[in-house]
């Protein structure tokens, strides 16, 4: 019996840790109320649409503070 390649194996998630702020975490769940959705899907979608549309954040350090 051969094996053959998983046709989805390119839309597989992969686990990873990240750490976000407590008041980000809070915002996103937030979010999954009010639309029905896990804050994690959001998460995942929030930053799927930032590379697909190429969006970079722009940083200014000034004196140990960072600006958006």
């Amino acid at each position: 019996m051969k094996a053959r390649k998983n046709p989805y194996a390119k839309r597989l998630k992969k686990s990873v840790t990240i750490r976000f702020d407590r008041d980000l975490i809070a915002y996103f769940r937030g979010l999954a109320v009010e639309t029905g959705l896990p804050y994690q899907s959001l998460i995942n979608l929030y930053l799927r649409d930032c590379a697909a549309h190429g969006r970079k954040l722009t940083l200014t350090w000034t004196a140990g503070k960072t600006t958006n």
